[in-house]
């Protein structure tokens, strides 16, 4: 046997506590380590090295990739908060190296949506955090504690939300961008944004991650000049906006970060773009 094991059969080498219930249908990779008071239903898939830590619920048809850390009282793969569903078997898949922290509840897709919520690699999902149908999640993506996704929400690689942040169904996060805490977001975050406030507002972009990230003095400095040219002090029409996009690609579109930031931002949208909004006082270097 290799990654993943024939339904009802038990590779020697996983742990599995006696008062776990695991359907004997359910699909057990090796060195998976299954907690006490854990519950997996008989569509599960479980990757190699896999550690349910104890009272976990995985259910539906649902994945968990390789070395996921699940922390106790999650679920994962229950149906979705949604009164259209009529219990299609609509998916859940979680990335390998993904660590879920306690209490977090991630739903499966609807047939309205994706069919699927997914989430990435590498990513860190922080406690008491809500992870809505067809959500899809990038890699190495964070999402800090107390978080709240409506349905279809789409986050980025390498984004961050930061703790008590609420996300409006359909919005999509770039990206690199960061999310303030206890930010309400209702329009699209472009790519390596920045935004804070009861009501999200872009106050630049995400010039720490950015820098963490690798990007050189001269890619900032056109991704600054690039900014301001699209996001000016003063308010611009939609139609001005077009133009602005046009005027950056350009000068800029051969840079692929600002490439991709126009490519979000000229793409269809059920929420429109974040505005922009910058407080008294500050630059754009600061913010979250």
């Amino acid at each position: 046997m290799t990654l993943m094991q024939m339904a009802g059969k038990r590779p020697e080498t996983a742990e599995i506590h006696a008062t776990a219930l695991v359907d004997p249908r359910a699909r057990i990779g090796e060195n998976v380590r299954i907690g006490p008071w854990c519950l997996v239903g008989p569509n599960v898939t479980i990757g190699d090295g896999v550690c349910l830590h104890a009272s976990v619920i995985v259910d539906g048809y649902t994945t968990l990739r390789e070395n996921v850390e699940v922390y106790p009282f999650v679920t994962i793969g229950l149906a979705p908060q949604d009164l259209k569903y009529a219990g299609e078997p609509t998916l859940c898949e979680v990335g390998a190296n993904t660590v879920i922290r306690e209490n977090v509840t991630i739903h499966r897709g609807t047939a309205q949506g994706h069919a699927l919520t997914r989430i990435g690699a590498n990513c860190l999902i922080m406690a008491n955090s809500h992870v809505a149908h067809d959500c899809v999640l990038g890699d190495r993506v964070i999402i800090v504690n107390n978080v709240v996704m409506g349905g279809h929400v789409e986050i980025d690689d390498d984004a961050k939300v930061m703790g008590s942040a609420a996300l409006h169904q359909f919005v999509r996060i770039g990206r690199g961008a960061v999310v303030g805490g206890v930010c309400g977001v209702e329009m699209d975050v472009i790519p390596y944004g920045s935004v804070l406030g009861n009501r999200a507002r872009l106050v630049g972009l995400n010039w720490i991650g950015l820098k963490r990230s690798g990007v050189g003095p001269e890619e900032m400095q056109a991704m600054r000049r690039a900014f301001r040219t699209l996001y000016p002090r003063h308010a611009a029409t939609e139609a001005v906006l077009e133009s602005r996009i046009a005027e950056v690609r350009a000068e800029y579109g051969h840079l692929p970060r600002i490439a991709e930031m126009l490519d979000f931002m000229e793409a269809p949208s059920r929420r429109g773009l974040t505005r922009v909004a910058r407080q008294e006082g500050q630059s754009e270097t600061e913010g979250a």
